[in-house]
């Protein structure tokens, strides 16, 4: 009775490990969300809001003061002086809706979508429900490169939009100038839209500024660039995410998110342009925030026999197992949820075809510090305990 689109699909990983560790009582550091909230005036914001009554729908696409703050917000951080609120934003239920609106507004079947892996795994079930064909470029470790030959033979007449997201989920890499540039000039060669999701945007440890690929020459015109305030402000359950696009490209997404699921909450909208007027402090201070988490937990994964790269940016890192055992990816992160009592998400679930990633295990450490401790001293057991 199924339709063809979703019969090969599976359910999500990463929430599929979530319920599994809340049956064993693990500590869940696969699933990105925080186990702190956001800043109390941001929660108090939204409280009022209801309060005051903002309770029904609000513009389909996004009430004017947020959309006003992200668009000065493109202007002042991203570098996209011709971001206007009105032309250019559009709201959306999280940035994992933008995608899909994103995708539907400019993939039509038969369409290919080029796509670096490891990937979060939302991409290629996206390309494939608009009847596209995803082409896959690898990202090689220790340092997450790609190789601009294998991009450009990833490119052909039928590409319609390459898939960029840095600073990277999972592997946190960080793209440099030089590879965006790289990116770019396949995007005006081809005729391609480059989609960019940059929902990490703030946590970028390199001591490089951030970079929008929209920035580049040439691709203000042909790129949609997403964001959103679920890692920003600690709020993943709001679902807040934005689309700032082109004024051509911003009127089918706005179609295409009309009926997907025609706004997104009016109270959480009205605390999210609060979260945007937050000092600038507040913004600069994530970089220390995260790193602080990073280095405190990193020490552990190698303890414990890990190989790992500290990541460039977002909150994830990418740990290869083999040291530890020959059992695939899946089975390795089920034991070790039943063993010691600590979740991550395998490697698999980020490439295609799936062996590319059966010795590898993403790790989240966006928790509290008692949270990261507690997670690495049952990681320091986990030889013992598979042996």
């Amino acid at each position: 009775m199924l339709a063809n689109r979703v019969q090969h699909f599976s359910e999500s990983v990463i929430r599929e490990t979530s319920r599994i560790a809340q049956r064993y009582g693990a500590i869940n550091l696969g699933q990105g969300m925080p186990d702190f909230d956001p800043p109390e005036e941001v929660k108090e914001a939204a409280c009022r809001a209801i309060r005051d009554g903002f309770n029904q729908y609000a513009v389909t696409w996004g009430i004017a003061s947020l959309r006003q703050a992200i668009a000065a917000k493109m202007r002042a951080f991203n570098g996209l002086d011709w971001a206007d609120a009105d032309a250019h934003v559009t709201v959306c239920c999280g940035a994992t809706e933008c995608m899909m609106a994103t995708m539907l507004a400019l993939i039509d079947p038969g369409d290919e979508v080029v796509i670096f892996q490891p990937f979060y795994e939302n991409y290629g079930p996206d390309a494939k429900l608009t009847g596209a064909t995803p082409k896959w470029v690898p990202l090689r470790a220790p340092d997450w490169s790609f190789d601009p030959d294998e991009l450009r033979a990833a490119f052909s007449p039928r590409t319609k939009a390459v898939i960029i997201n840095t600073p990277n989920n999972p592997t946190g890499k960080v793209f440099t100038r030089a590879e965006l540039d790289v990116i770019a000039g396949l995007c005006r060669e081809f005729d391609a839209v480059a989609i960019s999701d940059e929902i990490y945007e703030y946590i970028n440890f390199t001591d490089r500024p951030h970079v929008s690929i929209a920035t580049l020459p040439g691709m203000a015109e042909r790129t949609v660039t997403i964001s959103g305030l679920s890692k920003t402000f600690s709020a993943t359950g709001w679902r807040l995410g934005y689309c700032v696009a082109p004024e051509a490209i911003t009127a089918g997404i706005r179609k295409a998110h009309d009926f997907l699921t025609v706004g997104a909450p009016h109270p959480l909208q009205v605390a999210g342009a609060v979260a945007m007027a937050l000092p600038q402090s507040y913004f600069d201070g994530l970089r220390d925030h995260y790193r602080h988490r990073r280095d405190l937990f990193l020490p552990y994964l190698e303890r414990a026999g890990f190989a790992v790269r500290p990541p460039d940016g977002a909150y994830y890192v990418m740990a290869d197992f083999s040291a530890l055992s020959e059992v695939d990816d899946v089975s390795f992160v089920r034991r070790m949820i039943e063993s010691v009592g600590v979740a991550g998400v395998p490697g698999s679930s980020f490439h295609d075809p799936k062996e590319r990633g059966r010795k590898l295990v993403r790790f989240m450490f966006a928790k509290k510090d008692e949270a990261l401790h507690g997670a690495g001293e049952r990681l320091l057991s986990l030889r013992e305990k598979l042996n």
